[in-house]
């Protein structure tokens, strides 16, 4: 199998109480779909806010009104992040069946498609398009769909939800179709500063975050840590071809002078000013045992941080997409060495525009949007 294409979205600058013995979760015994009944109704609530209750997993982020109102944020600036595209894959113009977590707005491009949204919280708006049907699912059990009956599959911001995510890109792999594709979206959860001049230690508040929830993720056996080669990796274990890493550097304020990149870093702002309090009270709280005072002081840490127009806050956002082939074979393919990518090596974004050809950009990036303070 050929190494991974490689591109990058560059950015650049001008100046309850966590049980981890809890043997009750017995996911290898159960099925995936579910109907909504009165306990998936009957939320757990920590400090003010509401999570999932379910009979398979402990999700750690709320599912109460302030956390979708982040998601549907999110959708913007992730869509903004695509070129205005719900997706990258070159998955057609008459997809015939696409589960995909911006569900709505597939089912309104693709009309003639059936699309199937999955959550484990029945948090999904009543009005939809007559082509979307929701489903209460946990997509780390055995999936009851008919088998290689998707084109494509869509899953983004999953970090620290699936306890087997080889399994998972079994699955993915599994119930599409021959020539169906996959799609992929994580954050790199580490912010930093674009500044330079900003000493980055290990003190520093964007690596303190950090470390406390992979510590956590390390904890309920979920990880918080997503990159090119895991990702890259889970797919190719899989079976899967045509593999494209592609990573995107996103800015958290409206710091850039560029009018599109300054209108995705205040929607990236607004998410992270709606998101940081609720991600905090289950991982850091009940997980890892902090108070509910040691908590709030990290997150007005991190929040000022955030806003702070020296720090010229950025991270990293890393999209896998993939083939499963015309005709495949009877298990996973061999992993390949991947090709060194200059761009993916870079630690610094005029490092990446450095190691990146014009050519290569035009090919990947046709974006081609730099970021400029402001």
């Amino acid at each position: 199998m050929a190494a991974p294409e490689e591109a990058q979205e560059r950015v650049e600058s001008g100046l309850g109480p966590f049980d981890d013995n809890d043997s009750s979760l017995d996911i290898e015994s159960l099925v995936s779909t579910d109907s909504i009944t009165s306990s998936l109704l009957e939320y757990r609530t920590i400090h003010g806010r509401t999570y999932q209750s379910s009979r398979t997993t402990q999700y750690w982020a709320p599912n109460d009104d302030q956390h979708i109102e982040a998601f549907d944020v999110a959708h913007q600036w992730l869509t903004m992040m695509l070129g205005d595209k719900l997706y990258a894959a070159p998955i057609g113009d008459n997809p015939q069946v696409s589960p995909s977590r911006p569900t709505s707005d597939m089912a309104d491009e693709f009309p003639s498609a059936e699309v199937i949204g999955t959550d484990i919280s029945p948090t999904q708006p009543t009005w939809v398009p007559p082509n979307l049907s929701f489903q209460i699912d946990d997509a780390q059990l055995d999936w009851t769909y008919k088998p290689q009956s998707f084109d494509f599959i869509h899953i983004r911001y999953m970090h620290a939800a699936i306890g087997d995510w080889s399994r998972l890109y079994e699955q993915i792999y599994q119930f599409l179709k021959p020539g169906g594709w996959f799609q992929h979206i994580e954050p790199n959860i580490e912010l930093r500063p674009d500044n330079p001049d900003v000493k980055f230690d290990d003190n520093h508040v964007f690596r303190v975050w950090s470390k406390v929830f992979y510590d956590a993720g390390d904890k309920i056996g979920r990880t918080f840590r997503f990159n090119e080669e895991n990702m890259v990796k889970y797919a190719r274990d899989a079976g899967f071809s045509e593999i494209t890493h592609k990573k995107f550097t996103i800015p958290h304020s409206p710091w850039p002078k560029d009018k599109r990149l300054k209108e995705m870093g205040m929607y990236v702002g607004l998410y992270m000013n709606l998101s940081l309090d609720g991600f905090v009270v289950y991982p850091i709280g009940q997980v890892l045992g902090w108070s509910l005072q040691e908590v709030q002081v990290l997150v007005a840490k991190m929040r000022a941080a955030i806003k702070d127009p020296n720090n010229r806050t950025c991270s990293d956002m890393h999209m896998v997409y993939g083939r499963k082939p015309e005709h495949p074979t009877t298990g996973p393919t061999a992993p390949a060495e991947a090709a060194p990518s200059p761009v993916a090596a870079a630690s610094s974004p005029a490092q990446a525009q450095a190691a990146s050809s014009p050519a290569r950009k035009a090919r990947d990036s046709p974006q081609g949007e730099e970021l400029r303070q402001s």
